[in-house]
């Protein structure tokens, strides 16, 4: 007789279902054992018939075989790799025909103005303009230069473009007798480094210019009565 291990009271059907599981394990044997079924064939999915395209579809199968994709070569460069430099030699040759402005800032020459020298901008618009030299701007046909001097015992500084047509000349007034270790000579706006007014060095270039045109003339007329 199977008698349970232990006993509990029957206070709640929970402890009711407790007991009878515990009952159900202890009556269980080998012999009471169920067999293990075999699990159901699994179910072979239905085959679809063969895809037949209808005439009305607009995107048929692609049934074609896939072929590598087709490298081409670049296609040779017919144009230069920046377009403004043939504009900016075009400008520059019809505005500069002599090349005298570029020869006069072109670092290749020796005898190029330099930073530090005084020079003299002379315009269509208004009155001719010395300075010194302080800085240039290379950008091809808008080069440019920055000039200081003084007006009215006042610092002026000024940018003008050595290829603009309203620049009629640019001429070298007085030359720095030492090299200037800086591209940009901002420091001439210090009270100590500033050059201050320098017309007496264009008094004193256009002198030497006058007699050298003078003594020229001279000896043209020596050589024209013999």
């Amino acid at each position: 007789m199977n008698v349970l291990p232990f006993r509990q009271p029957l206070g709640c059907l929970k402890t009711v279902f407790r007991q009878t599981r515990y009952q159900r394990q202890l009556l269980r044997t080998f012999a009471t054992e169920t067999t293990p079924t075999p699990p159901p064939a699994a179910a072979q999915p239905p085959q679809q018939p063969p895809y037949t395209p209808s005439p009305f579809t607009l995107h048929k199968p692609n049934t074609h075989k896939r072929t590598p994709f087709a490298v081409y070569t670049a296609p040779t460069r017919t144009t230069p790799k920046d377009p403004m430099v043939p504009f900016h030699s075009n400008s520059i040759s019809s505005y500069d025909p002599t090349g005298a402005r570029t020869s006069l800032f072109s670092k290749a020459r020796p005898d190029r103005a330099k930073v530090g020298d005084v020079l003299l901008v002379a315009t269509r618009t208004g009155e001719p303009f010395a300075g010194a030299f302080m800085q240039i701007r290379r950008r091809g046909v808008d080069t440019a230069i920055q000039l200081r001097g003084q007006l009215m015992k006042t610092g002026v500084e000024m940018w003008f473009k050595i290829y603009s047509p309203s620049v009629v000349g640019i001429d070298i007034i007085w030359r720095r007798p030492k090299r200037a270790r800086r591209a940009r000579l901002t420091y001439l706006r210090k009270k100590g480094h500033d050059m201050g007014n320098v017309d007496h060095l264009v008094w004193a270039w256009k002198r030497e210019r006058s007699q050298l045109r003078s003594s020229r003339g001279k000896n043209l007329g020596t050589v024209f009565e013999s």
